[in-house]
């Protein structure tokens, strides 16, 4: 194994930025293209690592008021088209596409007609034989339907110049007859609705004279009415469905706003028609996918015992709502979601994906236990009840962190709506030990964003090394909407003595866009150091919201948790209080619970405490609970099955 004195390594980069002279080292030729012994760029990953790592856009200048630069992207939509991998979110100028779901390609589509405006929000695509459609969110008539037989190439053309319908959150569905159905809607008060439409003309089935109103509503109220033949599709009941009440932990009774519900996406199985939906609202926690079943595909719709179908309120990553469900080329289903950062905007978000399916029994499900963990990616059709873990482990929690230099504190006004809505200052850290937090909502950031900026980890022992997620964070950036020289550019370097340092990964002539950036190694490596070397950073200075370093520990696995107990309320069955007693040999827990004991489908992760305030429960329901604790080494047994009346 190659190895280089770091010291001696930064003097001669340092000699090399000033004088502008090539350094000859005795790194292998190799390296030139960024390919070490243990990273080869060009390797296509076996593995992925939410939260999704795409080149999330910018927002446009002073969006929503807040003068703050930052990236954000939600209300995901992934399709298959030849074979490929399109996936669209909300304003990104464009979308993405892959071979393989792990490496995305921006292609460059926007629709955006002034500078502030939003580009596509909450977009909708789908396909028809070879050509694909596309169309994003709005109150207004006058939005086309676009299509193409090129996505590639980024250019449009449209099918319907004005679409009377509002699509507002849309969601395109086209059954085995050919008939195709809208779905749309977005409110703290009204539920979704869902209309057959002419593929032609776009306009609802039925007599237009029914749809006059429609035609010249300009409330969100009159606009989201099933005139004609538009039905009531689905709506929310949080009276008995405690996961659909609004609030930072469903504890906002009444909702200021209403508890929301958007996001409609129709998925058929088996004959029956499952219509999803997000709620209660994409800035908190436990904003979730639901699910009515119905034979028919504008309902009537029976809520499924099991829901929420998509759901994780803890972790790095967090929130689940909003997104689609789709087939990968190997038949196997995927349900992807909305993240929350929601700091410097309560919009600030990020996308997810975690695998689904249904179940013996058609129950559909997705699985996002361990869901910010390293996740394999499809190559056959497989059984999703389990997931699809890669068993690495998280090996960078709260361990020690030097930096080359770090922020002041500061005085921060947050938009997040925790406090009912008021804008409030908080002080906001920006020291080394936010990088190993599993907090997405706070990050380490350097005093510059110069070549030679640096963080190192100290794993506490060797340890095995399998892959390395980097999440950039934005910070005092200055950018606004897309460009295309956004990029990263780095170097990894490891050891075990933190003197004599291992060139590790290459990065130093990227130009991809990669602010979660996700390092899949060609074969893991043992060590103890970790030091991450910054080259170029997109915009802002240096920052880094979590350096996360998964593999194995190589000692024991936690031992089994004790004392478990799920107390359900007696005056309020909505809500529970879970606890166990903390162990000395697990850094976390992962609740899982669900309607049988063979369908303990979701789950809840939690790092340190010994206790979890869920109020996520249905009225009416028995469900069943167990829990495991896990660390750096592997996963506990899991404990007896609870059940809870």
């Amino acid at each position: 194994m190659m190895k280089i004195n770091y010291k001696l390594y930064s003097l001669a980069a340092l000699l090399l930025l000033l004088v502008g002279c090539k350094i000859h080292t005795s790194e292998p030729k190799t390296n030139l293209l960024g390919k070490t012994e243990w990273f080869d760029p060009n390797k296509p990953a076996s593995t992925y690592c939410n939260p999704v790592n795409i080149g999330y856009n910018y927002t446009t200048e002073n969006h929503n008021g807040i003068p703050e630069s930052r990236r954000s992207s939600a209300d995901p939509v992934i399709i298959t088209y030849k074979n490929e991998y399109y996936l669209f979110g909300t304003n990104q100028a464009g979308f993405f596409w892959s071979k393989d779901m792990s490496n995305w390609e921006f292609v460059y589509g926007s629709f955006q007609r002034r500078p502030a405006d939003d580009d596509q929000c909450a977009p909708a695509a789908w396909v028809v034989n070879d050509t694909m459609f596309y169309v994003g969110s709005t109150w207004k008539k006058d939005h086309p339907i676009w299509k193409t037989a090129n996505p590639k190439s980024g250019r449009w053309t449209r099918h319907v110049d004005t679409a009377m319908l509002p699509t507002w959150d849309p969601a395109i569905f086209q059954d085995d007859d050919k008939k195709v159905y809208m779905y749309y809607g977005s409110s703290g008060k009204l539920p979704l609705v869902g209309t057959e439409v002419d593929y032609k003309t776009w306009l609802p089935v039925g007599n237009q004279a029914e749809y006059a109103k429609l035609y010249a509503a300009t409330e969100v109220e009159d606009i989201q009415h099933p005139y004609g033949e538009i039905k009531e599709v689905v709506g929310l009941d949080p009276a008995n469905h405690g996961w659909e009440r609004f609030g930072p932990n469903n504890d906002m009774e009444p909702a200021p706003w209403g508890n929301f519900i958007e996001g409609a996406w129709m998925t058929k199985h088996n004959g029956k028609y499952y219509m999803q939906y997000g709620a209660p609202a994409t800035e908190f926690k436990g904003y979730a996918n639901g699910v009515h079943v119905g034979d028919n595909p504008l309902g009537p719709f029976v809520y499924q015992k099991h829901n929420p179908m998509s759901y994780k309120p803890g972790g790095f990553v967090i929130g689940a709502g909003h997104g689609n469900t789709f087939a990968d080329n190997y038949g196997n289903y995927w349900n992807t979601g909305t993240c929350k950062i929601s700091i410097k905007d309560r919009f600030e978000r990020r996308i997810d994906m975690f695998p689904a399916g249904f179940d013996k029994d058609d129950v559909m499900y997705s699985i996002t236990s361990y869901g910010d963990f390293p996740i394999v990616l499809p190559t056959k059709q497989r059984d999703q009840t389990k997931g699809a873990s890669a068993g690495w482990m998280l090996l960078s929690y709260k361990k020690p962190v030097t930096v080359s230099s770090s922020e002041e504190c500061m005085e921060v006004q947050t938009h997040r709506v925790d406090n009912g809505g008021k804008k409030v200052f908080e002080k906001f850290c920006y020291g080394a030990s936010n990088l190993t937090d599993e907090d997405i909502q706070t990050y380490w950031s350097a005093k510059t964003s110069n070549p030679g900026e640096w963080l190192q980890l100290d794993l506490g022992r060797k340890m095995q090394i399998n892959a390395l997620q980097i999440n950039y964070a934005d910070h005092k950036a200055t950018q606004y909407n897309k460009a295309m020289d956004i990029y990263y550019q780095y170097k990894i370097f490891m050891s075990d003595d933190a003197v004599n340092w291992t060139l590790v990964v290459d990065k130093s002539r990227n130009d991809k866009d990669v602010p979660h950036d996700y390092v899949e190694l060609t074969k893991p490596i043992k060590a103890r150091y970790i030091k991450m070397v910054n080259i170029h950073h997109a915009s802002g200075l240096f920052a880094v919201s979590d350096f996360r370093v998964f593999g194995n520990g190589l000692l024991e696995k936690p031992k089994s948790v004790s004392e478990f107990k799920v107390d359900r309320s007696a005056t309020d069955s909505r809500n529970a209080m879970i606890s166990w007693k903390k162990q000395s040999d697990a850094i976390g827990y992962n609740i899982y619970y669900g309607i049988a004991p063979d369908k303990l489908y979701n789950s809840i992760m939690v790092y340190d405490e010994g206790s979890y305030d869920f109020r996520g429960l249905d009225k009416g329901t028995k469900y069943y609970f167990t829990i495991e604790a896990f660390n750096e080494n592997g996963i506990a047994e899991k404990n007896q099955i609870i059940e809870v009346k």
